[in-house]
């Protein structure tokens, strides 16, 4: 299997041209988008659509008004000026999405980097949303279907590379190979039905891009205190100083929360893989 990473958002518009069509892209937006989906699918959502524009989520609202509206724009909650109506149903911000809030709901979201990564990766055979909550989870998935291709997509902070998206796309990496040097499954490891009638004590061998293996170096490096290198970074940084969002840095880095993965399906919506 060859690993490939997507570093930084300027990166995304190549991937139009870029054929999917047998690989598996793995999108990290950890602070927050894929932290806040994966969380908002643990308590109960039926469903996240990630959308690129405040009008498109509005105009999917207006199809399902049941549904609840979600995103941010410069970190904090979508309001009213800026959507000639009422203010969104909730921000981007995992500790919104609670149970008595989600719980048998679709979540339209849209977000500055993360849902517009999810949406570049179309063309993909599958598209999995990731963060260091379900990082085990979604690797296990990854190591059952047996890709030809996995891309890790850092959605990035506006333009700008985001350490956190690196890191745990670094992780991720690092996992895989890890799991790939050896013959036998990792302790408590269940068959997947994705599967497909592998055995699962056929030995991968994985190879890195250079991108992939400079977000394998990073979180080596940054592992073994990972909230202090990642709260110096950029988004970290912006959310560490509205004290009303500063848990969510802490609440967005915990490993192996949730054991789910979620799959953005060809219907345009993101679901808890059964």
């Amino acid at each position: 299997m060859k690993i490939d990473c997507i570093l930084s958002p300027a990166e995304l518009p190549a991937l139009a041209k870029r054929d999917l069509r047998d690989a598996t892209c793995v999108v990290f937006d950890v602070l927050r988008a894929t932290s806040t989906f994966v969380t908002a699918l643990h308590n109960g959502a039926k469903a996240v659509i990630p959308v690129a524009e405040i009008s498109e989520a509005l105009a999917i609202r207006q199809k399902q008004p049941g549904g609840l509206l979600g995103g941010e724009r410069d970190g904090v909650k979508i309001r009213a000026d800026q959507t000639s109506g009422g203010d969104f149903d909730l921000g981007n911000s995992p500790r919104e999405y609670t149970p008595e809030k989600v719980r048998g709901k679709t979540i339209v979201s849209t977000t500055t980097n993360g849902t517009r990564a999810l949406r570049a990766c179309a063309g993909a055979q599958t598209v999995l949303a990731a963060s260091f909550l379900n990082l085990t989870a979604t690797a296990q998935f990854i190591r059952w279907l047996q890709p030809a291709q996995i891309l890790l997509v850092c959605a990035g902070t506006r333009k700008n590379l985001a350490d956190e998206d690196v890191l745990a796309a670094g992780a991720l990496g690092e996992m895989l190979v890890r799991w790939g040097e050896t013959a036998g499954e990792p302790k408590g490891e269940q068959k997947h039905p994705g599967s497909r009638g592998r055995s699962p004590h056929q030995k991968r061998i994985y190879g890195f891009s250079n991108s992939a293996e400079t977000a394998r170096n990073a979180w080596r490096k940054a592992k073994s205190n990972l909230l202090e290198v990642v709260s110096a970074a950029e988004n970290a940084r912006r959310l560490l100083a509205i004290p009303e969002l500063c848990d969510d840095v802490e609440f967005c880095l915990r490993q192996d929360v949730f054991n789910l993965v979620a799959v953005l399906g060809h219907d345009g919506a993101i679901r808890i893989s059964i």
